[in-house]
C-alpha cells in the first residue's frame, strides 16, 4: 500500500521543479530550465497516476514530456519530432475526454469560437512559417484546437481553462518560429501557461473520473443488495 504522503510529496516535487524552471526563464539561467523541464511531465504523471488517473491521461502527460525533452534541442528535426510527441498527447487526450466526460449544455454554441480561432491562426501564420513547417503546424493546430474544446465541451471550465492555455502557450510559439513581436522572456510565458495547462487538464480529468466511479459503485451496491 502507498503511503498517503507520496502524493503530496511528488506533487510538492512538481510545483519545486516548476519554480526552479520559470525562474531560470526569468533569470535567463538556461541550466536551470535544462535540468527543470524534463522532471515536470513525469512528476505530474506520476502523482496523477498515484490520485487513479486512467492510463490515457498517464500517456497523454508523458508524451508531453517527450516534446518538452525534444524541444530543448535546437533543431529542425527536434522542433518536428517534439510537435509529433504533443500531437500524439493531444490524440490521448482527446480520446480520454470522449470516454470519460459528458456533454454539456450549451458546447455546441462553443464550436464556432474554436473553429474560427482556428483558422484564422492558421491563416495568419501560414505567410511568415517555413514552407516545411506549414502543413505540420496546420494539422497540430487542429489537434491542438480539438483538445481544447472537447475539454470545455466534456469535461468543464477547470479542464476548458486547460486547454485554453494549451492553446495559448502553443501560439506562443508558432509566432515565435513565425517570427512575430514577441512579448519580454516569451519563454517564461510559455512554460507559464503549459504548465498551467497540463496541470487544469489533469485536474479536470480527476474531477470528472471521480464521480463517475462513485456512480459505478452505487449500482454495484444497489445490485449487491437486490
Amino acid at each position: 500500500m502507498i503511503p498517503s504522503r507520496v502524493p503530496s510529496a511528488l506533487l510538492g516535487l512538481f510545483a519545486l521543479a516548476a519554480a526552479v524552471d520559470l525562474l531560470g526563464l526569468a533569470a535567463g539561467f538556461d541550466p536551470g530550465h535544462a535540468v527543470a523541464k524534463p522532471l515536470l511531465m513525469p512528476l505530474l504523471a506520476a502523482w496523477a497516476a498515484l490520485r487513479g488517473a486512467p492510463r490515457l491521461l498517464v500517456a497523454a502527460l508523458l508524451c508531453g514530456w517527450g516534446g518538452d525533452t525534444l524541444l530543448l534541442f535546437d533543431a529542425d528535426a527536434a522542433f518536428l519530432a517534439g510537435m509529433a510527441s504533443f500531437a500524439a498527447g493531444h490524440l490521448c487526450y482527446l480520446v480520454l475526454f470522449l470516454r470519460i466526460g459528458r456533454s454539456r449544455a450549451g458546447a455546441l454554441l462553443l464550436a464556432p469560437c474554436y473553429v474560427v480561432a482556428l483558422i484564422t491562426t492558421v491563416v495568419l501564420l501560414r505567410p511568415d512559417l517555413p514552407a516545411d513547417l506549414r502543413l505540420p503546424v496546420a494539422v497540430y493546430s487542429t489537434l491542438l484546437t480539438a483538445t481544447a474544446y472537447t475539454a470545455t465541451a466534456r469535461l468543464g471550465p477547470v479542464a476548458g481553462a486547460g486547454g485554453a492555455l494549451f492553446l495559448l502557450s502553443d501560439t506562443l510559439i508558432a509566432t515565435g518560429v513565425a517570427d512575430w513581436p514577441q512579448p519580454p522572456r516569451p519563454d517564461l510565458w510559455i512554460m507559464l501557461t503549459y504548465l498551467a495547462a497540463q496541470f487544469l487538464l489533469v485536474r479536470g480529468c480527476l474531477g470528472e473520473r471521480r464521480p463517475a466511479q462513485e456512480q459505478v459503485a452505487g449500482r454495484q451496491v444497489v445490485a449487491s443488495t437486490e
